[in-house]
């Protein structure tokens, strides 16, 4: 049994982690919300991490039926989500210093704050920055894997174990890159701010293309020959 759960717990964790890859979504937050306060990066934190649990327990449960429902393939699923993280590396790329910096003139009241706070969590700093479509493609893949019929509790206990670990990674990874970014000091923090964004959107090009490759290699290619 406990080696029916290790198992378990091992495929789950060790299939998402390099994909979600939670330190660099960690500082990926830090680079779009720069301004939040500890206890603001806080309550990001937990509510990214919520957000990504029902995620991805969604995608191993019902992704494959939803997309199905919709229609909607994996590649395209790639092809979507890797615009929507191209295009936001791209305006991270080009955010000037000055604007990345600066503070607002008027405070925002704290119930406006946390609401804008709450609705960026999940969108874009949920999905597709920390839960990608690479990160749900693994997912529906796992998933769909599962033997059919009757799933064995020790099965869900294990896939349970491993995305709250996962998520709990996330939750620390975000709630204290803030700490990193201090002891880097401004001129640090700008650099790796500009690291960041130039990766994100090489992730966004890198899901885009393999997207594209697979939807390149379903279709049927008719060559005619003429004599």
């Amino acid at each position: 049994m406990l080696t029916q759960l290790s198992d378990t717990f091992l495929l789950v964790f060790a299939g998402l982690f390099p994909v979600i890859n939670p330190p660099a979504a960690g500082f990926i937050v830090l680079s779009l919300v720069p301004q939040a306060t500890a206890s603001e990066r806080a309550f990001l934190a937990r509510i990214i991490a919520i957000n990504s649990l029902f995620i991805l327990l969604g995608s191993l449960v019902m992704g494959a039926y939803v997309l199905s429902f919709f229609g909607i393939s994996i590649p395209v699923l790639r092809v979507a989500g890797g615009l929507v993280i191209a295009f936001a590396g791209w305006n991270l790329l080009h955010k000037s210093a000055d604007e990345t910096r600066k503070t607002p003139a008027t405070p925002t009241p704290d119930a406006a704050r946390k609401a804008s706070l709450r609705a960026m969590a999940f969108y874009p700093l949920t999905l597709p920055v920390s839960v990608g479509p690479g990160s749900i493609a693994v997912a529906i893949a796992l998933g769909t894997g599962r033997p059919r019929g009757h799933v064995q509790i020790i099965n869900a206990v294990g896939v349970l174990l491993a995305l709250l670990v996962l998520c709990g990674s996330i939750y620390l990874c975000v709630r204290f890159a803030g700490h990193i970014g201090k002891r880097l000091g401004p001129v640090g923090t700008e650099v790796l701010m500009r690291l960041l964004a130039f990766v994100l959107l090489c992730i966004g090009i890198q899901i885009l293309w393999l997207g594209l490759d697979d939807l390149l290699e379903s279709v049927p290619l008719t060559i005619s020959m003429k004599p």
